[in-house]
């Protein structure tokens, strides 16, 4: 198997997995009444950035390409992973999340008007501090921004042989 035959479905994962974490947000908060914090909200930006930007490297063909897909892939995961621990070690334990880093991105960015049922932050960081299936909601992001900076770095060692 060549590269381009390696990185294609690395970068179809990636892209999935990050717009899946997003659609499972979406029905835990419509369905299940879980209201995102101003961290979750930034945490759902940062995936479709991730997603947006492997789609770009399906497209970007070529060394320079998949090296600068990659690159960025890994900072937007180490920044999901800051802001996930961020949220479960400052944000949580703050009666406010008024004019945090992520409030100020996502109202900047003006997404919170313009895209209010994926993007509008309805909770405290106090009160969005919930568990999935026994483990905090900010956990499972973690985890997720930990696997899509590991499918990102075995997209590099294909890139390689």
């Amino acid at each position: 198997m060549n590269a381009a035959s390696r990185r294609t479905p690395l970068l179809l994962g990636i892209a999935g997995l990050s717009l899946g974490s997003v659609a499972v947000a979406l029905w835990t908060q419509h369905s299940l009444g879980m209201e995102p914090c101003p961290w979750c909200v930034l945490q759902r930006l940062i995936f479709v950035v991730i997603a947006l930007v492997a789609l770009l490297g399906l497209a970007w063909r070529g060394a320079a390409g998949t090296l600068i897909t990659a690159l960025l892939m890994i900072a937007l995961s180490l920044s999901g992973v800051a802001a996930a621990l961020w949220q479960h070690f400052v944000a949580a334990a703050s009666d406010s999340c008024k004019l945090t880093l992520a409030e100020r991105i996502i109202s900047g960015l003006g997404l919170d008007g313009s895209l209010p049922e994926v993007f509008q932050p309805r909770a405290s960081c106090a009160d969005a501090a919930v568990n999935l299936l026994g483990l905090p909601y900010e956990f499972w992001s973690l985890g997720l921004f930990v696997l899509l900076g590991l499918m990102t770095l075995v997209l590099l060692g294909a890139r390689r042989r």
